[in-house]
């Protein structure tokens, strides 16, 4: 019984995190804490946790709304702050009857899409003055930090109004060059759905929206890109082509010829992102995938008798528009032997074309390998 009324030292636990420069805390009942660390799961030295601890650990972080919240879901997500070790959003949820948590580190400090490798394309997107740009990949691939990046240079470089609607708020942002206004679902507003219905009408210049996850959401982000604002948001899709796919699908197949004309016209560019271990094993580095809409692109998605053909277009709007295809960022680390060839084969989006390349044989399809990454200042930095 007393190691059951031992308190959890979970100050110390996600001290250990940042020290370690670990992405996740995880913490469940009857094991010791563990770090998600550059991708793997590392279990700490610490006792197996035991109910108790976990329960008086959620009456120390959640407030009382949240215990309401998590009481009637059985799930909640909120961001916490850790004097003195830093910001972490939070889910805790239920599991085989007991609590778990996981804790995801937040930067203090916005980095710049230098500092975080991306290409510099993606900065010139930011400064686009309409459209909606989309941020994909899977969960823990850095869509929420290369929105922050994003956000964070139109701050720096445009005078204008920007509102963000998440949930929760990862990423604090201080005004400099424009005003933020950050709003919070649950706190700052009841849902998505109700902070976009009047969002219109705060004048924003931009509007990120911390995910689409619902049909209603996407069209109000599509209606207000098209009618003259930036609008960013995130998807969990892998690829261009997908993210396309996964748009159309949100609505009835009646629909979808409206759907395919809106989007081919408010769309700005889609983002997709994946992080990729270095050679080292101290870090990741991120791949990425850019995708401009193009006169073609347009007609691409616009034309619903032919099937999407994004990879190509990318290629083709490599050097003159700035794409970039995911192989391409794999090559380009690959060359500078920063990553491994068997990480840049696994993470391909066509491992065939790419071995093949790298043995020194181009394949009738792949024309840019050579064009862009050597002397494109558009490139990975």
């Amino acid at each position: 019984m007393a190691d059951a009324a031992r308190p959890f030292d979970f100050k110390g636990a996600i001290t250990e995190l940042v020290k370690r420069a670990g992405s996740d805390l995880h913490i469940k009942v009857g094991r010791p804490p563990m770090l998600r660390i550059r991708g793997e799961l590392v279990e700490l030295d610490r006792d197996p946790l035991k109910p108790d601890q976990l329960k008086a650990l959620a009456e120390q972080i959640m407030t009382p709304r949240q215990v309401k919240e998590f009481a009637e879901m059985k799930e909640s997500d909120f961001a916490i702050g850790v004097p003195g070790v830093g910001r972490f959003r939070t889910n805790v949820f239920q599991q085989r009857g007991t609590l778990s948590f996981v804790f995801r580190a937040i930067p203090y400090q916005v980095k710049s899409c230098d500092e975080l490798n991306l290409p510099k394309s993606l900065n010139e997107i930011a400064m686009k003055p309409r459209g909606l740009v989309l941020v994909t990949g899977i969960t823990g691939s850095g869509k929420s930090t290369a929105l922050a990046s994003m956000v964070d240079y139109i701050n720096r470089n445009r005078a204008c109004n920007i509102i963000t609607i998440e949930d929760p708020i990862e990423f604090l942002h201080k005004d400099v060059r424009s005003t933020i206004s950050q709003r919070e679902v649950g706190s700052d507003t009841l849902s998505f759905e109700g902070a976009l219905r009047h969002v219109l009408r705060q004048d924003p210049d931009v509007i990120m929206i911390g995910e689409i996850r619902d049909q209603i959401t996407l069209d109000t982000a599509m209606k207000a890109a098209d009618t003259g604002h930036l609008v960013f948001s995130t998807l969990h899709t892998t690829d261009a082509t997908q993210t396309i796919n996964r748009v159309i699908s949100f609505f009835p197949p009646h629909e979808h010829d409206a759907v395919r004309n809106l989007l081919s016209t408010c769309l700005n560019a889609v983002i997709s992102l994946r992080l990729v271990p270095t050679k080292d094993g101290k870090t990741r580095v991120p791949a990425c995938e850019v995708l401009i809409n193009t006169a073609a692109v347009k007609d691409n998605i616009r034309d619903s008798e032919k099937a999407l053909t994004i990879p190509s277009l990318i290629k083709d709007g490599a050097v003159q528009y700035g794409m970039q295809a995911f192989d391409q960022s794999l090559m380009d680390w690959y060359r500078k032997d920063v990553i491994s060839y068997e990480d840049a084969v696994f993470y391909s989006s066509n491992p065939s074309e790419f071995a093949l390349k790298v043995s020194g044989i181009d394949s009738t399809s792949d024309r840019t390998f050579t064009d862009d990454l050597g002397g494109d200042s558009r490139g990975l930095s």
